[in-house]
C-alpha cells in the first residue's frame, strides 16, 4: 500500500508522520492503514472515545500507531519486526 493512498484518506498527517510511515516496511504500512480505517469507523461517535475530548483523527492515529508497535519496533531509523 502506498503512502499516497493513505494520504488521500487522511490529509491531516503531519510531515513527521508521513516520513515515519514512508520509512516503514509494506506490512507495517498495511497494519497502520487497516487499524486507522477501522478506528475511523469504530470511534466516529465521540461518546465512544475516552472522555470524548480527542478528535476522531487523533484517536485513529493513536490506534494505528499502537497496532504497528505491537508487531514492529524502531531501531535507529529502521522499523524491524519484533
Amino acid at each position: 500500500m502506498s503512502t499516497t493512498k493513505l494520504h488521500r484518506k487522511s490529509s491531516a498527517l503531519s510531515a513527521r508522520t508521513r516520513k515515519q510511515i514512508e520509512s516503514m516496511p509494506e506490512h507495517a504500512k498495511h497494519i497502520f492503514k487497516k487499524a486507522h480505517d477501522n478506528a475511523l469507523k469504530q470511534y466516529r461517535n465521540p461518546a465512544k472515545r475516552r472522555g470524548g475530548r480527542k478528535s476522531l483523527t487523533q484517536v485513529a492515529h493513536q490506534v494505528a500507531w499502537t497496532a504497528v508497535k505491537k508487531s514492529y519496533r524502531k531501531t535507529g531509523k529502521k522499523w524491524v519486526r519484533k
